[in-house]
């Protein structure tokens, strides 16, 4: 079963070291996401069609909003623990202003590559760190992660060339309906509306609402609205103490087994393994 070792949250997003050993759905964050292997079994994601291999060797690299999945390579395999960053676009771009494309759907243009000598030792120190250290100053985390980050996106990123990114490929904006349904679930993601529902409400038939919707975000609509429910989630789990139930029934769901469920599907891991691992991190020097 897969488990959490330790999960750190704050104005930088999410870094989680996870034991994983059963696979994931096809999910998306609005974070810019990397992937890095701590220790364990290789693994692999799918990312762009393609299984993409995560080893000692090589980091799996996520564009915000891109849909990937997680598929073990042998689930009778010990698991691999995986060291995954979900930054904030805005705090990247507090790091420097060129990386305010952090969010660009073509950020990373290859979704695995190999890993330096300098990525490596900080991948393992921030790793030893989160598994030995009981407490992390956030200034402390703060330089960790930015220095991680800054050695994985200098060579693989395209935020050097942020000028050239955005004039060769802005995201076109969407459809007014599909605005609109976005706009809808934003604000109603608590209530668990049907795909179908949602259709009408754009005034488009099914098959041509999903069919707009991936054309302007490369996503289904359930895919996008399961990315708003889990980040509500990870909101109230980690910053707030609501039992558990409640936090269920207030995300829509009519058991607290299907919340469970849904959260593994989508983490790999429980609400309860999550809310008892993490911990929020205010900003540094505060």
């Amino acid at each position: 079963m897969s488990t959490a070792i330790r999960i750190m949250q704050g104005s930088f997003g999410r870094v989680a070291l996870l034991d994983m050993d059963k696979p994931l759905v096809t999910h998306a964050h609005h974070h810019c996401h990397i992937l890095l292997k701590a220790s364990g079994a290789d693994s692999r994601f799918t990312v762009r069609g393609r299984m993409q291999p995560l080893t000692a060797a090589s980091a799996v690299l996520v564009n915000a909003w891109e849909p990937h999945a997680y598929t073990p390579l042998d689930e009778s395999l010990r698991g691999t623990v995986i060291l995954a960053l979900y930054i904030d676009c805005t705090w990247l771009a507090g790091i420097h202003r060129q990386l305010a494309v952090a969010g660009h759907p073509h950020f990373f243009s290859q979704p695995c590559v190999p890993i330096t000598p300098a990525i490596r030792k900080r991948a393992d120190d921030l790793a030893a760190e989160m598994t030995c250290q009981p407490d992390i100053a956030p200034a402390r985390l703060d330089q960790q992660l930015s220095g991680l980050a800054i050695a994985v996106l200098d060579p693989f990123s395209e935020w050097r060339n942020a000028g050239s990114l955005v004039r060769a490929g802005l995201p076109r904006a969407p459809d007014a309906r599909i605005r609109r349904a976005m706009g809808y679930l934003q604000e109603h993601i608590t209530e668990g509306i049907g795909m179908d529902a949602l259709a009408s409400r754009a005034c488009l038939s099914r098959a041509h609402f999903f069919a707009l919707f991936r054309k302007y975000t490369s996503l289904s609509p359930g895919v996008y609205a399961n990315a708003l429910r889990m980040e509500a989630a990870i909101g109230e789990l980690g910053y707030g103490d609501r039992p558990m139930a409640e936090i269920s029934h207030g995300l829509g769901f009519s058991a607290q087994s299907h919340f469970t469920r849904f959260f593994r599907q989508h983490l790999g891991i429980t609400p309860t393994d999550y809310r008892r691992k993490a911990s929020v991190l205010t900003a540094a020097g505060s």
